[in-house]
């Protein structure tokens, strides 16, 4: 389900992607975490979370900064973002200033920020210079922009090794740069983000490995089960080449000794000056 005048989102706001992002921001929080804290995001302060999606990244950032700290999170998506405060009511938060923007087009205050954070969210976007320009304003001197980004999208791999499956990766690192994405923007950042005064004070990798039967062996279960159908219902991928994936996703499934290799990501902290 989705609304006509949403703007577009290349993966939808559909009630499928809802749980699926749920799910994702539970198998990835505690890479989150880890990188707020060596970010210095505390009690207190004032974040910015960029493409917050439904929220999710939202309302953990808002248990760290506490009744005393702010979280402004911004999305494009209206539904998200209506999602995101059913939440807060339900939980009854006033810490988190929710909002529906372009982070295209950051229209924060000037200096106002202590700490930014986004994941996956400047490798969808047509402009990321835009996004960095406009966090970089908002931010505080010696505050900390925290990314984790894909570097190299169809880097991600499955043992044993399934045609079908590299396959479907092309196809969907294809169809995001072909709306104005870029599936291996890691490879930019630092240098987009020194353009503005964002010193890189830490770039580290960040890949996981999963086996059958893990939680986050689910990851690509579910981005395959929700994304592969839209691919062929838009004629990117044929309905055999569908079946085939389908076929090969089951049988390592089944198969003790495969496994997964996640895209390839990059973690950046900058400092501003």
């Amino acid at each position: 389900m989705g609304s006509s005048d949403e703007k577009p989102y290349a993966l939808g706001t559909h009630d499928a992607e809802l749980v699926r992002l749920g799910i994702q921001h539970r198998l990835w929080s505690a890479s989150a975490f880890k990188i707020w804290e060596r970010a210095g995001i505390r009690a207190g302060q004032t974040v910015l979370d960029i493409g917050c999606g439904p929220g999710y990244t939202s309302l953990d950032l808002a248990g760290l900064v506490g009744p005393q700290g702010r979280v402004v999170a911004i999305d494009v998506s209206g539904r998200f973002i209506e999602h995101l405060k059913q939440r807060q009511r339900a939980n009854g938060d006033t810490t988190i200033d929710a909002r529906v923007g372009d982070v295209q087009q950051l229209d924060l205050d000037e200096e106002s920020v202590d700490a930014a954070y986004q994941r996956w969210v400047v490798c969808f976007v047509k402009d990321p210079e835009a996004v960095i320009r406009g966090v970089a304003r908002a931010l505080r001197p010696g505050a900390a922009f925290a990314i984790q980004d894909y570097v190299n999208y169809e880097g991600v791999l499955v043992g044993p090794r399934s045609d079908a499956f590299q396959r479907f990766m092309r196809v969907v690192a294809e169809t995001w740069n072909g709306q104005g994405g870029d599936t291996t923007i890691g490879l930019r950042l630092p240098t987009l983000l020194a353009k503005y005064g964002l010193v890189p004070v830490e770039i580290s990798p960040l890949q996981r490995v999963a086996r059958p039967g893990s939680q986050l062996w689910n990851w690509p279960t579910i981005f395959i089960e929700t994304y592969a159908p839209k691919l062929v219902e838009e004629g990117r991928l044929t309905a055999s080449e569908h079946e085939a994936l389908i076929r090969d996703w089951s049988a390592r499934t089944d198969d003790p000794s495969a496994f997964f290799c996640t895209p390839p990501m990059v973690e950046i902290i900058a400092v501003k000056r």
